[in-house]
């Protein structure tokens, strides 16, 4: 007997069959006739460099938002083209509560230099929408003032205030080297890797860092991408949780129609139900662990593949 979310799996992946054309054209070129695919299991999903080379977007509606992803100098751009922003917004907004509680708890400090640097990141609009609803007088963006936010977390931490920074993690790693100091009301989440402006590293030497320059006992970091409208989080050693609607699947690395089993390494695929109106149903370039109670670690990502901006690290 199916449960509730592999029944919905399966009705969002025969609306998607039919009504998105890349998606209908991957599996015809997979020989795969979607009145076959009967169980979750045999769902196949998209590669998510097919973002970077075609609209994927169902029939019949037009994108209101056009994310793009941040790369690196030199690379192709996915684009994520979204016929319902406020179904973005609603599956994060939902999503941190559900982790995080109320958002009008927090206080937002947002340390995103290279996202806000461009057009087109989910993320600056994720996080500008938390600090709007968040109500809080200090909330808002750091760009090119680290000795302000410095300055303003030492205060909210006076007050006794509850806060998040979030922050790319080569921008936390500048700051907390450079302005050492003991949060106890912060919570610390990097997401969005170095961007080529520093060296990688592997998740445990980072959060060590983080976590002695800034005092804090874990770190917490968030996984998304431009492909997504779902993130999923972690609260310390690198374990991430996925909301009801979003799902975590391995894949064998060299066959990718393959699943392989519980806590063995293999290529990330990702259910994400709020990709109503795209795909729901995507192959990423990363590496990781699926665990018995659906949450996950990335350890990686495939060598053939090019350097993303949501990676933490390389193997």
């Amino acid at each position: 007997m199916q449960d509730g979310f592999d029944a919905c799996c399966l009705e969002v992946f025969r609306f998607q069959s039919v009504y998105n054309p890349i998606y209908s054209a991957y599996l015809t070129g997979l020989n795969i006739d979607c009145l076959d695919v009967l169980s979750v299991e045999d769902i196949p999903f998209l590669p998510v460099e097919l973002f970077k080379t075609h609209k994927i977007l169902c029939e019949g509606f037009k994108p209101k938002q056009v994310f793009s992803s941040s790369g690196t100098t030199g690379t192709v751009q996915s684009k994520h083209y979204v016929a319902l922003p406020s179904l973005y917004e609603e599956s994060f907004r939902r999503c941190f509560s559900l982790f995080y509680g109320d958002i009008k708890d927090y206080c937002v400090l947002a340390l995103l230099p290279s996202y806000l640097e461009r057009e087109g990141s989910s993320l600056v609009f994720m996080a500008q929408d938390l600090i709007n609803r968040s109500g809080h007088p200090e909330s808002g963006f750091y760009l090119h003032n680290p000795e302000e936010l410095h300055k303003q977390l030492l205060k909210l931490e006076n007050a006794g205030q509850k806060t998040l920074l979030l922050g790319v993690t080569y921008a936390l790693l500048d700051f907390a080297e450079a302005n050492p100091m003991k949060l106890n009301h912060t919570i610390v989440m990097e997401t969005g890797g170095m961007k080529g402006r520093r060296k990688e590293l592997v998740r445990e030497e980072l959060h060590e860092i983080l976590c002695s320059r800034l005092g804090v006992d874990t770190i917490h970091s968030e996984y998304g991408m431009t492909e997504l409208l779902s993130q999923a989080y972690s609260q310390g050693n690198g374990i991430f949780h996925c909301p009801p609607w979003m799902k975590i699947k391995a894949r064998e690395p060299n066959d990718p129609l393959s699943a392989i089993g519980i806590g063995k390494t293999g290529g990330i695929n990702i259910i994400d139900l709020a990709n109503l109106f795209s795909c729901s149903f995507i192959a990423t370039e990363d590496l990781g662990k699926v665990y018995k109670d659906g949450s996950f670690e990335i350890i990686g990502r495939f060598d053939s593949s090019d350097v993303r901006g949501c990676n933490l690290m390389v193997l």
